[in-house]
């Protein structure tokens, strides 16, 4: 079923593109550069994503595409940047679901992404795996669970700061199973998946793609999949719904975005394009090697989605009291 809808979408996306590029392209705004803002580091899933499609889409529309990395303030820093940027379609932002989590987390920011960004498409879904070191004395979600709630505040779980997806995982497994586990947040996903290794912290939610190369090596162990459905790349890992531990649908979403009063012809223009860059085979190996699994939107359906994981994340936020500092 996986191979038939992944068949569909290049197909699909395919004939919308061939008919969308069948002529020589014509760049937006005479051929400037377009800037793909990352709001945070090289090397994190983003970055990954803007890498990929940013040369595709160079081809596609004839013109310059060039990924500028602008981390800081849990994505803040990039994010406005793009917010402030001219309306001409020459400066995009390829993001993640922190956008929205952020809304709720900094509430005296001085930008609203619901209302003062354009949603183009979505790029890919990842998935995040809690994970133990391959030396914790929890073989199952439920025994984690359990040790948990029978010792409130004495197991410890690691983040790459607050605000951040794998952050709000646990808080949102916390909240559904009426538990206390200790946030260490770190600057990065690297330093806290150095404690992790060693066993400083006793979990962690990690994407997949960065937690299935420790499982694999005998380093993790791997309790539960943050997701309503098991990923192909990691089939044996079930779902905290399976395990009947809680809903827990903490699945990431990517995705492009403009400032807001981009004008609807332009957003179709790059919305046709970057679709088109996603159906790409070398493209899409590439995020599936990161454990991304591609995907495109409507803008309307991207603002849809956008709307509903605000709503979502701010109530898990609020009713575990998380602040921003």
């Amino acid at each position: 079923m996986k191979n038939i809808k992944n068949f569909l979408f290049v197909l699909l996306v395919g004939l919308v593109s061939t008919q969308a590029f069948s002529q020589t392209p014509e760049p937006i705004q005479g051929g400037s550069p377009i800037k793909l803002i990352v709001p945070f580091t090289p090397g994190t899933g983003i970055d990954t994503i803007a890498r990929a499609v940013g040369p595709k889409l160079s081809e596609l529309l004839g013109q310059p595409v060039v990924v500028d990395n602008r981390a800081g303030a849990s994505g803040n820093i990039g994010t406005e940047a793009v917010v402030r940027a001219k309306p001409d379609g020459t400066t995009l932002l390829v993001t993640v679901n922190t956008l929205v989590m952020n809304r709720t987390l900094y509430p005296k920011a001085s930008f609203d992404p619901l209302n003062d960004l354009t949603p183009i498409t979505l790029a890919a879904y990842g998935d995040l795996l809690l994970v133990v070191p391959e030396s914790s004395p929890y073989k199952t979600a439920g025994e984690f669970v359990a040790a948990s709630r029978a010792n409130p505040g004495k197991l410890s779980y690691a983040s790459p700061g607050v605000g951040t997806p794998h952050h709000l995982a646990m808080e949102m497994l916390k909240n559904q199973t009426k538990t206390f586990i200790l946030h260490v947040p770190y600057r990065g996903t690297a330093p806290a998946v150095t404690d992790l290794l060693g066993a400083q912290v006793d979990a962690m939610f990690l994407p997949i793609h960065v937690g299935m190369s420790y499982i694999k090596a005998n380093k993790l162990r791997a309790l539960g999949i943050g997701a309503k459905n098991r990923n192909p790349n990691a089939p044996n890992i079930p779902t905290f719904t399976e395990l009947k531990i809680g809903e827990v649908d903490a699945q990431m979403w990517f995705g492009f975005m403009a400032p807001k009063g981009v004008s609807t012809e332009v957003i179709n223009k790059l919305g046709a394009a970057i679709r088109t860059a996603l159906a790409d085979q070398e493209v899409r190996k590439t995020f599936l090697l990161q454990g991304l699994d591609p995907v495109t939107s409507s803008p309307a359906a991207f603002s849809e989605l956008m709307k509903k994981d605000a709503t979502m994340w701010a109530k898990t936020i609020n009713e575990q009291g998380i602040k921003a500092d």
